[in-house]
Parts: C-alpha cells; structure tokens; sequence
C-alpha cells in the first residue's frame, strides 16, 4: 500500500492544498485532465504557485487546453494520437448523444464513447515511455499528486512514485468513489448518478436504481480496461480500478454539500463549490422611483393573480 495510507499524509495534503500563505511551500505534481475538467484545476494550482509552492504540470504534446499557462512549470511529453484524431474522436463521441433518446450514464459511455476514451488513456501509457520525465518524477521529491481521477492517469502516476494523492472533481462515475472513500451510498436510498430519481424513490424506483448499481458494477470495469491495463503494465503487478481509488488521500469536490442527496461524508471529503464560477458583477443601482414602481407593478400582478 502506497504512503497515502499513512496518517501523516494527510496533514502533509491539507497544508498544500488549503493552508493560507504562512504555511511551509511544498512540491505539487499536478496531472490534469484535457478539457473544461482543467479550467477548475489551473485556477487551483496558480493560486498555489502564487503562494510559493513549487507546481510541475505534466502536459501531453497534443491537447486542447492544457499548457495554455505561461505561470506554470510543463513538462510535456509525446503521445502516439494527434489533435486530429482527438476532434475526430470527439466529435463522433458528441454526435451519437445527441442522436440517441436513451438518458443515463451507459448511453452517455458506451460504443461510441469508448473509443474516444480510451484514446484518451492512451496518454498514460506515452508518458511512462518517457524514460527521461519518469526518471525526473522519481529524483524530483513531490510531496503530493494533485490529479483529476477521470482519465486515471493521475491515480497510476501517485501509486508509482507513491505519493499522497489529492482528487479534484465534480463527481465519480460508477461505484468507485464509495468503495474508495468507504463512503456509505446504499442504492435504497441515494440515486445513481444521472438516474433521475430523488431521494424519496418509491419501491419500483428503489428497484431501479439497485439494478443500475449492478449494472455498473458490471459494466465499469469493461469501460476503464484500457485504463487498468496501462496501470497494470505501469506497476507491474494486476491492478483494479478499486486498488487505485483505495489510495486518495484527500477528496476535492466542485459542489456542495446542501446541493447533494442526503448521506454520510468522510473526514477527507473536501466541498469547495464555487471555486470555478467567476465573481459576480455588483447589481446595477436604481432610482428610488424605479424601485417604488417596481413594487407597484409586483404588487399588481399578485393581486390581479389571487
């Protein structure tokens, strides 16, 4: 088991990730997702190098929004796929769910979102060709891996230099985020993510979502193979899915709390919603005329509507 397990890691996260500026600067190795899933993270880690701390990004060559940060330290690496063949996959992925009526999370990852997926795990698999940068990973001495789980890549890359891990994301698909975070979820009682049930389900509902928490325990694994294969070769050992979320130290999640179907949290699970929406603009000033009509006109309406 990888020193995320151990108690000191924790404390050693938290002050990277969310100590004010007094705190000791540390190392971060930050391993993004390409996409709207890099917006939240950049804002996350200049904020960090603005305090001090020491931040390395490992960037792909062919990306669509990564490396775009002149504040930053990148290290790039080439991967096997063009930014071609990254629109392409993209816009087939994006075409066949507009085209089907099913809504859920199978429609939303199987066939045709399969290829592109595993092309994007495919990267993974170019980086650790990269003697060179895997050699610079090892002697570099990070105290953490700042990671966004859905590509995997950055779970495999904290397991091999075994390092604490800290997980930015707006949710989990599938079980894993329960079973890693032994986060209690019974299917009874929350929905499964993108099944449209509320938390006050009636017994055929319940039914339901039972099976569609079955059917990802089936499912999920064909979907992340490319994934836990290139894990698997990385770490030279068999690797599940389970094995690599079993390790996160700390739980970031672009929500809250309020916004959620009630149940339990564990002491790593962090809400920092709104971190990603800009600051709003001050309301216009109006005169005190404008305001007194205003409430005239309202006051009409609910009147004229009893």
């Amino acid at each position: 088991m990888a020193p995320a397990a151990s108690p000191a890691s924790l404390p050693l996260c938290v002050c990277l990730l969310l100590a004010s500026g007094f705190a000791q600067a540390g190392r971060l190795l930050v391993v993004p997702m390409d996409g709207s899933h890099w917006f939240t993270m950049q804002t996350v880690v200049e904020k960090l190098s603005h305090r001090g701390h020491e931040v390395v990004v490992l960037v792909p060559e062919v990306s669509w929004q990564l490396g775009k940060s002149l504040n930053l330290t990148m290290k790039t690496y080439s991967v096997s796929y063009t930014l071609d063949d990254l629109n392409h996959h993209f816009k087939f992925f994006a075409h066949n769910q507009w085209k089907t009526q099913e809504v859920g999370m199978f429609s939303l990852l199987k066939n045709s979102g399969k290829g592109f997926f595993e092309l994007l795990f495919s990267h993974c698999r170019s980086l650790f060709k990269d003697k060179k940068l895997v050699e610079y990973l090892k002697q570099s001495s990070f105290d953490a891996v700042f990671l966004d789980p859905f590509d995997v890549c950055g779970l495999t890359v904290a397991k091999y230099l075994s390092l604490p891990s800290v997980v930015s994301s707006r949710g989990i698909f599938c079980h894993y985020l329960e079973e890693g975070a032994q986060c209690p979820s019974p299917p009874s009682y929350v929905p499964r993510i993108l099944s449209k049930f509320t938390d006050t389900m009636t017994f055929t509902e319940r039914l339901w979502n039972y099976l569609t928490y079955a059917k990802e325990h089936a499912f999920c694994p064909y979907f992340f193979k490319a994934a836990t294969e290139i894990a698997s070769e990385v770490l030279q050992t068999p690797v599940t899915m389970n094995d690599l979320f079993n390790q996160v130290s700390i739980w970031l999640f672009h929500t809250d709390f309020v916004l959620n179907f009630p149940r339990p949290v564990m002491p790593n699970m962090v809400f920092v919603g709104g971190i990603n929406c800009h600051k709003g603009k001050p309301l216009s000033k109006v005169s005190k005329s404008e305001a007194t009509r205003y409430l005239e006109v309202e006051q009409e309406f609910y009147c004229t509507c009893a």
